[in-house]
């Protein structure tokens, strides 16, 4: 009952409205390169300083991507816990019937955060749902994995939800669902983000195929996707390739643009591993201009120091990239930023920002891929994990300098 009065506490001072557009998708690890789900969440919103918090105010520590704003960790977006349960959602604009005249909104960040801190199942949230006193003050897609096979949207309104399996492979052909700011269950036609659905879809259908959807797909070639379904265009690969002068694109219905403010990527664990392997990659600010980074929950209270507050209360990284991307939206007035100049990102040359952004996070794929087989094995340690997070602190400061003259703080 504690938890269920803090629910509405919360939901009383929290007053600013949390629009977003997000993208997001689950694969059951029946299909993954290597049997391990993903859960993924593409976000943007108005908030655009995001930052990484640990937590251990309940019944499992976990951590999260917070609000810079929030100091207190009063909401969380999207994230994951010591029972290996992991949880994001996009907003859904037609679920609501039109009788319901609900004031109470909103309140997505909460209820992820309590599932975090009292969930281990899919089951387990489920019966949240179930008992949080109604109206709920939500509109959203709920996705959620867990450490026991379990993977599932949640398409929830003020009085209840309506669950989509995502290993009922009827449901789920070959073995992921994508939700961007609409529900399947929902009226049709309304709500938002059909094209950047068929955006995802596309890049989703061919990776099944080939049997290449793991952690890297999701964070390179989905979150940085600048692919329109609609117009055939592809500008990762389509940049101008012959000048370096300012080109611009219009980014509204593409998966990264403006409001595009940080990624989630949780890789679970298949059943009967070691929850503690669970991994999640958060990319922070603009993620055309900024580097993935991994965490464990399990092992220490300890994040990289390049992902959480500073002395400003913003993550020095998230910082950088936002320093950077005024770069890639340069015009402020009116409309401007919905102009993209993609030649900030790509160039003739290759010293494009995402061109430069692109080596500094294939040397932490590399060298995490290594850590991480060698955990797999042998087990995670504290001393190991913070060792690690002091080398990617240490290389992400060193290379943003020398790429982009960008110096940041780090701390230990």
């Amino acid at each position: 009952m504690r938890r269920l009065l803090t629910f509405f506490i919360l939901s009383a001072f929290l007053f600013i409205n949390q629009t977003e557009a997000c993208t997001t998708a689950i694969v059951s690890g029946k299909f993954t390169k290597n049997g391990r789900p993903l859960i993924f969440k593409h976000r943007d919103t108005g908030q655009l300083q995001n930052k990484i918090m640990y937590f251990e105010d309940g019944k499992y520590n976990y951590m999260g991507v917070v609000n810079s704003v929030d100091k207190d960790g009063n909401e969380v977006w999207m994230g994951t816990n010591s029972a290996g349960f992991c949880i994001m959602n996009s907003a859904s604009y037609n679920l609501k019937s039109e009788d319901d005249t609900t004031s109470v909104m909103d309140r997505e960040g909460i209820i992820i955060k309590l599932a975090l801190q009292e969930c281990k199942s899919t089951e387990d949230f489920e019966k949240l749902l179930n008992n949080l006193p109604k109206p709920l003050g939500v509109e959203a897609n709920f996705g959620v994995i867990d450490a026991f096979g379990g993977a599932a949207y949640y398409e929830t309104d003020n009085w209840g939800f309506k669950k989509i399996d995502v290993n009922d492979t009827k449901i789920a052909p070959f073995g992921y669902v994508i939700r961007t700011n609409y529900s399947f269950t929902g009226t049709r036609d309304d709500g938002y983000g059909y094209i950047r659905y068929f955006n995802a879809e596309e890049l989703l259908y061919n990776a099944e195929a080939t049997k290449s959807i793991d952690h890297k797909f999701f964070l390179k070639d989905i979150s940085r996707c600048l692919k329109h379904s609609l117009l055939k265009k592809d500008w990762n690969n389509d940049f101008p390739k012959d000048s370096n002068d300012p080109f611009y694109i219009i980014t509204q219905d593409y998966i990264p643009r403006y409001s595009s403010a940080s990624t989630f990527l949780c890789e679970g664990v298949k059943e009967g591993e070691p929850v503690e392997m669970t991994t999640m990659w958060t990319i922070l600010g603009y993620q055309l201009c900024t580097v993935a980074i991994p965490a464990w929950v399990s092992v220490c209270p300890e994040l990289p120091k390049v992902a959480i507050a500073d002395e400003t209360g913003n993550a020095p990284i998230c910082n950088a990239a936002l320093n950077l991307k005024k770069q890639v939206y340069p015009i402020e007035r009116g409309n401007g930023n919905s102009y993209m100049n993609l030649t900030a990102l790509y160039n003739k040359d290759g010293e494009g920002i995402y061109q430069k952004i692109r080596k500094i996070e294939d040397e932490v794929f590399e060298y995490t891929d290594k850590k991480i087989s060698n955990w797999r094995n042998k087990g995670l340690a504290e001393e190991e994990v913070q060792d690690y997070y002091r080398w990617l602190d240490k290389l992400i400061a060193s290379e943003y300098e020398k790429a982009f003259g960008i110096k940041m703080k780090i701390l230990h």
